[in-house]
C-alpha cells in the first residue's frame, strides 16, 4: 500500500475513469460512518465528484462537517486493487445535471428504453454535485 497526500496519479485517473461502482462515506460525529454505493467522476483536475439530492443525509452532514472519502475497488475477477481519497467535500449548485448525463452514459446503456426513461425521471428531479478535493489518496495492487 502506498500513501500520496497530494493527489492522484495518472494510473488512479486511469482507473477510477472505469464504471467502477465507489463507497462513499460522509463524516457523521459520534456515529460510525455508513459508506453508499455511488457513481462518480475523476475529474482532470484530479477531484472525485458525485451528484444527490439537496436534502440529502450526506448533504447535510458534508453542511456540518465537509470530510468524506470514496472507496473504488476492482471487480472479482481481476487483480486485487483499490483506491481510498479522502479530503473536504464542497456541496455545488451546478453542473449535477450534466454530470448525471455524463454518468448515466457510463453507467447504462442509453440505447435501452427503460434506462433512457430513467434518466429523464432522475433529470426531472433537482440535484446538487459533491466535489472530493483529495487530501489523502491511499492505493493498493496486488
Amino acid at each position: 500500500m502506498s500513501t500520496d497526500t497530494s493527489s492522484l496519479t495518472t494510473e488512479d485517473l486511469e482507473f477510477l475513469r472505469r464504471p467502477l461502482h465507489g463507497f462513499l462515506s460522509v463524516a457523521a460525529g459520534p456515529l460510525p460512518p455508513q459508506p453508499l454505493p455511488v457513481w462518480f467522476e475523476a475529474t482532470d483536475e484530479g477531484t472525485i465528484q458525485l451528484f444527490t439530492a439537496p436534502d440529502s443525509v450526506k448533504v447535510r452532514r458534508l453542511r456540518r462537517d465537509p470530510r468524506a472519502s470514496i472507496v473504488v475497488a476492482a471487480p472479482v475477477g481481476e487483480r486485487e486493487r483499490w483506491l481510498s481519497v479522502a479530503g473536504r467535500t464542497t456541496v455545488e449548485p451546478d453542473g449535477a445535471h450534466e454530470l448525471c448525463r455524463r454518468l448515466a452514459a457510463r453507467y447504462w446503456d442509453l440505447d435501452d428504453p427503460a434506462r433512457a426513461d430513467a434518466l429523464a425521471g432522475i433529470l426531472a428531479e433537482h440535484w446538487v454535485r459533491l466535489v472530493i478535493h483529495p487530501e489523502t489518496v491511499r492505493r493498493y495492487v496486488f
